[in-house]
């Protein structure tokens, strides 16, 4: 199953977190794009081309470091197909050295148009007979608000293509409260039903280490709830945003893990891409500058919920 490659690496790499690649140009060091902009304009050509090599160098460094990578779509998509042509590069060239590669797509629909979007982003497109990976990451994260109908067609994919993806249940942006808290009849949230499905949905994806390749987004910034759902959903493997530059720290996603230190990957993605600039380091050691800060949140985080067994 997808997640138990995940859950290897961690334990090889002694490291439960994934780099976020929320990359902006405003996130890119000047020598990168002057010389996409000299070759192409300031096109959407060159900021993709621009983007894929500060990808590139990023990974390069951070793969001996960081089990994982998670792209945000949403940033490729902005610069149209150029932009989607360096998703699809940067997912290639990470999976090259080894990562696991979590698209971050936040994907939401029912029937044949989510089979287009599981098709699309973790399985294979078929052209009249002819079938081709368009870009081929090993998890997806979606939004299960529209229920079983929008999460069937993903479990499928996932088990011809030995996938997985994480569903929105407790996320970490300040204003998640407003409705993932609202309480049913008989006092149950929004986002604990959440968790309860996925771990329904994740029964069709069990995993050698205890773990579905249905897992849960829970974000950072709420501890409580991350211990809550810890307890509630042992079967459950979180992706747990929000640290670092949303506030998260290495004590508030200490809840998400087990007793062997697994059961969640923790995102960063700023203080991760970001910390040449961050730090006043030269241009050129932007990708340095990444490992180390990426070698210091796994530091922290490990402080906390100790060596990872299998």
């Amino acid at each position: 199953m997808s997640l138990d490659r995940l859950i290897e690496k961690i334990a090889e790499l002694q490291n439960p977190t994934v780099a976020g690649l929320d990359t902006k140009l405003d996130y890119i060091p000047g020598f990168i794009k002057e010389k996409a902009y000299a070759k192409l304009g300031k096109t959407p050509e060159a900021a993709a081309s621009a983007m894929l090599e500060f990808n590139m160098g990023l990974i390069d460094r951070l793969c001996g470091i960081v089990p994982a990578v998670k792209p945000q779509c949403a940033y490729y998509e902005m610069y149209g197909w150029q932009g989607m042509k360096t998703l699809r590069g940067t997912i290639s060239y990470a999976k090259a050295k080894g990562m696991y590669v979590i698209t971050d797509g936040k994907r939401n629909d029912i029937g044949t148009t989510m089979q287009a979007y599981a098709a699309a982003h973790l399985g294979e497109t078929d052209i009249d007979g002819v079938k081709y990976t368009v870009f081929g990451g090993d998890a997806l994260t979606v939004n299960g608000y529209l229920g079983s109908d929008g999460i069937k067609p993903l479990i499928d994919v996932c088990k011809k293509y030995d996938k997985s993806i994480f569903v929105l249940v407790k996320t970490s942006n300040p204003s998640s409260d407003e409705l993932q808290n609202q309480a049913f009849e008989g006092g149950a949230t929004l986002y604990e039903e959440m968790g309860r499905h996925c771990g329904e949905w994740g029964k069709e994806l069990a995993g050698r280490y205890g773990y579905s390749g249905v897992g849960a987004v829970v974000g950072a910034t709420y501890p409580a709830q991350l211990a809550q759902l810890r307890e509630m959903l042992p079967g459950t493997f979180f992706l747990v945003p929000g640290y670092g530059a949303q506030g998260g720290s290495a004590k508030s996603v200490a809840p998400a893990f087990d007793k062997n230190g697994l059961g969640a990957v923790v995102n960063a993605s700023r203080s991760i891409i970001c910390a040449w600039k961050n730090s006043g380091a030269p241009e050129k050691d932007y990708a340095k500058a990444a490992a180390e800060a990426a070698a210091e949140m796994r530091d922290s985080i490990i402080r906390e919920t100790g060596k990872i067994k299998l």
